[in-house]
């Protein structure tokens, strides 16, 4: 597992992928899945795995954590980075940051509050984390003005946030007047556009951030991997041709849950089982399953293609 001190260029090297976690029918860790699925990753380039929503980190038990991160790290390959997620609330995230204080990841993700906060004591919780930590954090951006820009930028020229994720969902990616404020104080290339393939070529292109993370990208890691690629040489059009082979699939998570569709697909796609969700969340219908299955399979058969072109 990386565990130098994450840099700009980690943030850019590779698409962060956003999993769901495996579990065996009493709940308890697959470790053998979870390995399968970061195998399938990582043999289509991906370097960077963040561990938050999807795989329902906001219902893990204090209790399980230590368990939780502590295998992933010891699947991960020598050189991916493995970015597990805390929080949301304060109590559980001053918990788990005396977990990872002495263990080697390179930082954490504060996941997004939906409980009523302020913002001077949201900056508060993240200077307390990230003392308690002892290392810098990543902050996830969920809703419009979740934090000022001028809030935003004292955390990083303290030292306390080394990215952001970016996740607004807007009617018009293009129209966003929150980022385009966040982006007057804080670099771009510390904000990564955090919703998926589908806004990734308009913030990338429009807003200039360098990076995405992506769920489907469980499901196709080489087709994600060479849309960043495309990103970054400016090929615009071949990156939109790439694109649209993932929004089958992430229009049945707009319209069911992007949670729980992503949790299945990697099962129904073939990658590796993941088995029952964790409470309070719960798997997609069998109706449903009808309706992703053949979605998730020829995303997956498409990115099997593009390895062997």
């Amino acid at each position: 597992m990386k565990t130098s001190p994450v840099t700009v260029q980690d943030l850019q090297r590779s698409v962060i992928a956003v999993p769901p976690l495996a579990r065996h029918a009493d709940l308890s860790l697959n470790e053998g899945a979870n390995q399968k699925l970061l195998r399938h990753l990582e043999a289509g380039g991906v370097r960077n795995v963040m561990y938050g929503g999807n795989a329902n980190f906001y219902n893990v038990g204090v209790g399980e954590y230590a368990r939780i991160v502590d295998m992933l790290a010891a699947l991960a390959g020598p050189d991916t980075w493995i970015l597990p997620s805390v929080g949301p609330d304060f109590g559980k995230m001053m918990d788990q940051a005396a977990l990872l204080r002495s263990r080697a990841f390179p930082t954490a993700m504060l996941l997004p509050m939906s409980f009523p906060y302020t913002d001077a004591g949201l900056a508060d919780g993240v200077r307390r984390f990230t003392d308690a930590l002892g290392k810098p954090a990543v902050v996830y951006i969920k809703s419009a003005d979740y934090l000022a820009p001028a809030t935003a930028a004292r955390l990083v020229e303290e030292g306390r946030i080394v990215a952001f994720k970016y996740a607004v969902v807007r009617e018009e990616p293009a129209r966003d007047a929150y980022l385009s404020a966040l982006l007057q104080s804080v670099d771009a290339n510390r904000v990564v556009s955090g919703i998926g393939e589908r806004p990734a070529i308009v913030h990338y292109r429009d807003f200039g951030l360098k990076s995405f993370t992506s769920g489907s990208v469980c499901v196709a890691p080489r087709g994600s991997m060479r849309l960043l690629h495309l990103l970054k040489e400016g090929r615009y059009d071949e990156a939109e041709t790439v694109r649209a082979h993932y929004l089958g699939l992430e229009d049945c998570r707009d319209a069911i849950s992007p949670i729980r569709v992503l949790h299945d697909a990697v099962t129904l796609s073939g990658v590796a089982d993941m088995g029952p969700m964790l409470p309070l969340l719960t798997g997609i219908s069998s109706a449903e399953r009808e309706r992703v299955a053949p979605v998730a399979r020829a995303l997956a058969e498409w990115d099997c293609e593009t390895a062997a072109a």
